[in-house]
């Protein structure tokens, strides 16, 4: 059992101005004691609007739950707590305080549609969501960018968690998918203390920004020759044809009011969504629908730009299509990096190349990258993991560069879903690493032995609220995880 030995909380956590001090180690709080909370009896809402700092935005019916769209005041610097605050939405989707919660988090904006993650339904339980700092409308102003880490993320969760641990006294997983499941990881490693396991889909690991030599070998090797060919194909044509392809999509860019003045020009604009076109069919697609990609050698203008539309979507590097992604590209440009790959066969075609991040943030904001920011995490993953579960999809491009475990981690695994794509997740896994997934997860929720031998989700499929893919992280196009 992991506890803290550390129960004097500052008063200060408690009141909606205050946070948690500055040192990056271990929560200062119990993960395995049950708290004594006042007025047992009184309405879930009522209790959670208790909390001081927290306001109630909105409640939607669900059959079965209770489901709050709330605000939760939070300081800008949690190293300076009296330094201002700001509004960050959450939203609670409230079972029974005798279940576990999973703490989620997409790593972008929150939806406010009520949802299930997969591991709210393995363990049948109540679920904590999360708006990530710095995404509208949970954005302090004036923004003050250098706020924007990983670590200050992290604490937002920590203050979240320990408001909420005093209604929601059971076991508690975190989860995430793709830029969620490096949030997972990182207020994992800030925090090891908070939460009873961990639940990482399809994380990307960018250890050493400058080298990404993995996902070169990832393309020159997935899926099969054929529809390798007919990818590039596809993408190589659309270079070729650069001018009447450039031609719509200035009309289009006309039409729509769209316009190119952060990444800088049209024709930058043009190729990063072409080079996007292989990536992104991966990511989101795979071998199955290969053949539905038309031969770029007949097909017309107008076939070869609604193709590279469907995968890429020439929206992704307008300005109206960068601004909500801001704070990503920010942290990409800052601490998280971001890929670049050679594609040998776009040689002579390609001008740019895949454009580094700062290319996709407005020029005024200002940035440095840190280089240590993910080391220290990876070194911290592969000696100190407990009761971590990392899933990828075996066709993933983002899987190229994966979490690893050491000598160090205990009880923590990770897992590929063979063939799968971005929305890899544990149903996918293969019968052997599925049961052992389903039953770990169960077992750190504290869900009696009975269950976690079985095995089985404890919850059925709810079409409503249960999604294959992290819709959150994939709702437009352009090179995000």
């Amino acid at each position: 059992m992991r506890k803290s030995l550390r129960w004097a909380l500052s008063l200060a956590v408690l009141i909606g101005t205050a946070a948690p001090t500055g040192v990056a180690t271990a929560a200062d709080t119990d993960k395995d004691s049950t708290a004594v909370v006042d007025s047992q009896s009184a309405d879930i809402k009522d209790r959670i609007l208790a909390i001081p700092g927290m306001s109630l935005i909105e409640e939607k019916p669900y059959a079965g739950y209770r489901y709050f769209v709330l605000n939760y005041k939070q300081p800008i610097d949690h190293r300076r707590p009296w330094a201002g605050t700001f509004d960050q939405r959450i939203s609670v989707l409230h079972k029974d305080t005798s279940r576990p919660t999973v703490f989620r988090t997409s790593g972008y904006s929150l939806s406010t549609t009520p949802s299930r993650a997969e591991p709210t339904r393995i363990v049948d339980g109540n679920q904590v969501s999360m708006e990530y700092r710095f995404f509208t409308p949970s954005r302090p102003q004036p923004a003050d960018w250098s706020k924007l880490d990983i670590w200050q993320a992290a604490s937002d969760q920590h203050r979240i968690f320990t408001a909420l641990k005093k209604i929601y006294g059971q076991k508690w997983l975190s989860t995430g998918a793709s830029k969620g499941g490096m949030t997972a990881t990182y207020f994992e490693r800030f925090y090891p203390n908070d939460m009873d396991g961990v639940v990482a889909y399809v994380a990307p690991n960018d250890v050493v920004n400058k080298e990404d030599s993995a996902y070169d070998r990832f393309f020159a090797t997935v899926g099969t020759k054929e529809c390798r060919d007919r990818l590039n194909g596809m993408q190589r044509e659309a270079l070729l044809r650069r001018a009447p392809l450039e031609a719509k999509y200035k009309a289009w860019a006309a039409s729509e009011g769209a316009t190119f003045n952060t990444i800088g020009t049209l024709d930058k604009a043009f190729e990063a969504v072409v080079l996007d076109f292989v990536w992104g069919f991966w990511q989101y697609y795979g071998e199955d629908v290969c053949d539905q990609i038309p031969d770029a050698r007949t097909a017309s203008d107008d076939t070869v730009y609604e193709t590279i539309d469907a995968y890429s979507g020439w929206s992704a590097y307008t300005d109206q299509g960068l601004e909500p992604y801001t704070p990503y590209y920010y942290q990409a440009a800052t601490e998280l990096g971001s890929p670049d790959i050679k594609q040998p066969h776009l040689k002579g075609l390609s001008r740019y190349g895949y454009q580094p991040a700062r290319n996709f943030v407005p020029r005024e904001i200002p940035m440095r990258f840190k280089p240590h920011a993910m080391r220290d995490v990876d070194n911290w993953v592969r000696k100190n993991a407990n009761r971590m579960l990392f899933v990828y999809g075996g066709n993933d491009p983002w899987g190229s560069e994966k979490f690893h475990l050491g000598k160090g981690a205990r009880d923590s695994y990770v897992y590929v879903a063979p063939g799968a794509n971005h929305g890899a997740n544990v149903e996918g896994l293969v019968e052997a690493e599925r049961n052992k997934a389903t039953a770990r997860i169960l077992a750190w929720a504290g869900v009696p032995a009975p269950a976690v031998r079985a095995a089985q989700p404890l919850a059925r499929f709810d079409t409503r609220l249960d999604r294959k893919v992290d819709e959150d992280a994939t709702k437009e196009h352009g090179l995000r995880p």
